[in-house]
């Protein structure tokens, strides 16, 4: 019997979208129905997420291009951050900037040095519609970055140039999931 009290737990775990996926270049729309629909999205959204062994995942990860992300995520002090975000807007992003290892579910197995903010500030809503601000630093505030990213059409690739960008599209392409980015 699965525990409705642990995220995820009574969640599909749902097919990984790819670099190449054209949903994952895509911004997302703005939740406008707060119902059971999205609570379903939100479970199914941790379910994948640690059936993937994540730390992050966006909805247009899973093929739905709803503004919606998941997390449980570490900060630099291994303080867990466990929670989600409906309809997020960066609204802070500051501190130095810390190039720092960094993977997609999207591009598995494959990772890069990415310049980031040492701390974000996200703002947004449960899945109540309860507003809710979220504030992380050092890996923490890459993930909520990072997440994002995700819903606004981005990857990590993106904020990679040079030598770095050129190793991760080669990597993706020689694991067979990069046709076309």
């Amino acid at each position: 019997m699965r525990n409705s009290a642990i995220p995820g737990s009574s969640g599909a775990v749902r097919p990984m979208r790819l670099l190449g996926d054209e949903g994952l270049r895509s911004a997302c729309a703005e939740v406008t129905e707060f119902d059971g629909t999205l609570a379903a999205l939100v479970e199914d959204l941790y379910a994948t997420m640690y059936a993937a062994r994540g730390v992050g995942l966006a909805a247009n990860q899973i093929g739905v291009g709803l503004r919606v992300f998941v997390y449980d995520c570490p900060d630099d002090e291994e303080q867990r951050h466990l929670g989600h975000l409906v309809n997020p807007r960066l609204v802070e992003a500051d501190g130095v900037v810390v190039r720092g290892p960094e993977g997609c579910l999207s591009l598995p197995g494959i990772e890069a040095g990415t310049p980031r903010f040492d701390r974000a500030v996200v703002e947004g809503v449960t899945v109540t519609g309860e507003p809710r601000r979220v504030e992380g630093t050092g890996f923490f505030a890459r993930c909520l970055q990072h997440e994002c990213d995700h819903l606004g059409g981005g990857l990590f690739v993106d904020r990679l140039t040079g030598l770095r960008r050129r190793r991760v599209l080669r990597a993706a392409r020689r694991a067979g999931f990069a046709r076309g980015a």
